[in-house]
């Protein structure tokens, strides 16, 4: 009788075809060690057959242009509410059979997820672009016009020329190709839910950078957001060089 802790190292080395046999042929063991490990391997396969099932369903934009258009791009912002920094944008092509498990909305995940799925879309995108609009031009043309303005450098940074945009909720002025707006685009389709990982993590980054220059005001926590915290440093030290001045002139009166 095979030990449990060789029955483990198979199941865990093992693919899954192979592991679904070794499943059933252990099925009989009596141990409850081995018991437990098949409801552990079982309970993960289940697991992933859910995950790629809602990927599936995140599919189903794509799946409907698929016949029609052959570049099908996502597009989302981040950024559009903060008190600081740019407004970043984000445009990913995505080949149909890629398979990038946990891909979502990216304000559903965690920092540490987002900057996995980051590396792994650009591994596995045909075409990703970003598009970054800083500060003084969002008071110059307002946060609206400044998105746009974001999306639009995204899209033009592809390296792959898109046929279709799918964006979430807006249409993007002044772009040539046909667009698809999409309300809560970013839980609906995975070309725009890659699109906002790659904004979100982008404009993060950036932000941390942020938080090394001005420590005061706790970029790397809120991101520039306006927390309790953050407006009472702006109202304790003022504005920094990376503040929204028309966003934040209440609190400097």
């Amino acid at each position: 009788m095979k030990a449990i802790s060789v029955i483990k190292e198979e199941l865990e080395q093992s693919s899954d075809g192979k592991r679904q046999a070794l499943l059933a042929e252990y099925e009989g063991d009596g141990r409850k060690g081995v018991q437990n490990l098949i409801l552990k391997y079982r309970k993960r396969a289940q697991a992933l057959e859910e995950e790629l099932s809602r990927l599936e369903g995140m599919k189903v934009f794509e799946k409907r242009y698929a016949s029609s258009y052959c570049a099908i791009c996502g597009v989302d912002e981040a950024g559009r509410g903060p008190l600081a920094g740019p407004v970043v944008a984000g445009a990913c092509i995505l080949p149909p059979d890629a398979e990038i498990l946990y891909l979502n909305d990216s304000k559903k995940l965690s920092a540490k997820k987002r900057s996995l799925l980051y590396d792994e879309i650009c591994e596995k995108a045909s075409a990703y672009g970003v598009g970054i609009v800083p500060h003084g031009r969002i008071d110059e043309i307002n946060i609206l016009q400044a998105t746009y303005e974001a999306m639009q450098q995204a899209v033009a940074n592809l390296s792959v020329k898109p046929d279709l945009l799918l964006v979430d909720a807006v249409t993007i002025p002044k772009v040539p190709m046909k667009q698809v707006g999409i309300v809560k685009g970013d839980a609906k389709s995975v070309s725009i839910a890659a699109a906002s990982i790659l904004a979100k993590v982008t404009r993060d980054r950036i932000m941390m950078e942020m938080d090394s220059l001005y420590p005061e005001y706790g970029f790397g926590q809120n991101k520039g957001y306006g927390s309790a915290a953050h407006i009472e440093a702006i109202r304790e030290h003022g504005a920094c060089p990376v503040h929204r001045m028309t966003f934040i002139k209440n609190f400097l009166e």
